[in-house]
């Protein structure tokens, strides 16, 4: 269970799965989900909404294609977990809900730190040789 294909194959499986968050949010943010996304930032008090809108965009779709090729990966995933990490902590602070969104908002909380989580882990030890990165040729 320890061979080089075996966790090769489960790195480019683990990286699609984590592509397959940031990928399709960013797309739909894109293309359908600006003003619902500016508003729901705006609704949190921050600053410059259409910015933040126009960078987790840009933050969801560039780094989820890192993942999906293995290009960059360590840099992609350590700025998607940080930027998975903030929105946790912004859009789903459970503690300063009402009691009846706490539960909800706890279980999305903490599926946000488990991301962090997993791809802390694909930073740590990058993409795999089955990636673009990995088909590099080593240099001395």
């Amino acid at each position: 269970m320890s061979s080089p294909a075996f966790q090769n194959t489960l790195a480019l499986l683990g990286r699609l799965l984590l592509a397959w968050l940031f990928l399709p949010a960013g797309i739909g943010k894109l293309l359908g989900g600006y003003s619902g996304t500016v508003s729901y930032i705006a609704s949190k008090g921050l600053p410059m909404p259409e910015a933040g809108a126009a960078l987790a965009i840009a933050i969801e779709v560039l780094g989820g294609l890192a993942l999906v090729l293995g290009w960059g990966t360590r840099w992609a995933s350590l700025t998607l977990a940080l930027f998975t990490l903030v929105a946790g902590v912004i859009f789903h602070n459970w503690w300063a809900m009402p009691a009846e969104a706490q539960m909800l908002q706890k279980i999305i909380f903490n599926e946000h730190i488990a991301i962090v989580g997993g791809l802390l882990v694909l930073a740590a030890f990058g993409p795999g040789r089955y990636s673009v990165e990995g088909r590099r040729p080593v240099r001395a």
